[in-house]
Order: structure tokens, then C-alpha cells, then sequence
């Protein structure tokens, strides 16, 4: 068990029956009336994103997660196999569960995939990314580094925008938190 108070970015929690990951939390006092805990729970098992709050000094439960380093090895049109990087046994990743993450991986990629006990609860991301640039309007003339910007769809299919010198087959870095253009790579 561990405190309200103690809760940091990043914790897992067991809350309800479901396990969460604190994405954010505030510690209110007010004038008047007890202190509590204003936090921002994601759901490992949906995706939902929650927002509860907490008297101060309640206790919950800390949800004991496993890290695994694993390798993407493809998409066999159902489901995203995965290979484990220690004894080199496979596993299958439903595509509903894991859909919006695999725009930023590539095949042979390493990543880090969150279980709870045996079930898998989906991937864990780096800050960024290095994707090439498939398809991009050709670059215009008089177009400056500073103004506006353009769609890229990269060669995971992911719809990036960029600056308008980005031309077809950059390297560019890509930001997993929302899908932004960072630099060139």
C-alpha cells in the first residue's frame, strides 16, 4: 500500500479493480476543509484517461509492473508479434490495443512492453523518434524555415505536420507524447 501523498508521474496503481498510471496529480489545501489529492489516472487495460481525486493520506494499492525489453518483429493483419529479447519467445499484441503506438515503431524495433503478471497491458514508447519522411508535397520557392507548415505521412503511415523545406525521404525526429515534428534527424 502506499500513501496518496507519496504519488509521483509515472506510479501504477491498482484503484477499482483497473490499472492505472498517475499522469499527473496536484496536492490541494484549502482554506477550509480537509486536504486532498486532485490526480489524473490512465487506465493500462483501455487507454481511458480519468480524473479522481483523493483524500489525503488514503491509501491505495501499488500495482507491481513488469518492464520486458522485447523486439517488434511484424504485423501478421491481426495482431503485432513481438519477440522476447532473453529466452526468444513470441507473443501477440492485440492491434486494437496497441494501434496508436505502433505509428511510431518500425520492424526489428526494441521496446519496452508493460506486463502485469501475464497480461499484457501495451508498449511503452521512447520521447522520440526517427522516421523518413514517404510522401510530402515538394518544397515551394520562397518558402522560409520560419512560417507554416505542411503534411507528411512517414513510412509507418503516421501524419506528421512540417516545415515546408522538408522534402520526401528526410529523417526526421518525432515527438510519441503527440505525434509533433521535432528537427531533422
Amino acid at each position: 500500500m502506499i500513501s496518496v501523498n507519496d504519488f509521483k508521474t509515472g506510479l501504477t496503481i491498482e484503484v477499482d479493480g483497473g490499472i492505472w498510471r498517475v499522469v499527473d496529480f496536484q496536492h490541494v489545501k484549502p482554506g477550509k476543509g480537509a486536504a486532498f489529492v486532485r490526480s489524473k489516472l490512465k487506465n493500462l487495460r483501455t487507454g481511458a484517461v480519468q480524473e479522481k481525486t483523493f483524500r489525503a493520506g488514503e491509501k491505495v494499492a501499488k500495482a507491481q509492473i513488469d518492464n520486458k525489453k522485447m523486439q517488434y518483429l511484424y504485423d501478421d493483419g491481426d495482431n503485432y508479434v513481438f519477440m522476447d529479447m532473453q529466452n526468444y519467445e513470441q507473443i501477440e499484441l492485440p492491434k486494437q490495443q496497441v494501434a496508436e503506438e505502433m505509428f511510431y515503431v518500425l520492424e526489428n524495433t526494441e521496446l519496452t512492453v508493460i506486463m502485469y503478471g501475464n497480461e499484457v497491458l501495451g508498449v511503452d514508447l521512447p520521447n522520440t523518434v526517427t522516421l523518413e519522411v514517404a510522401e510530402t508535397e515538394p518544397n515551394i520557392k520562397g518558402d522560409t524555415s520560419s512560417g507554416g507548415s505542411k503534411p507528411a505521412v512517414m513510412e509507418t503511415g503516421l501524419t506528421v505536420n512540417v516545415p515546408f523545406f522538408v522534402n520526401q525521404g528526410d529523417k526526421l525526429i518525432v515527438n510519441t507524447q503527440d505525434g509533433s515534428y521535432v528537427s531533422r534527424a
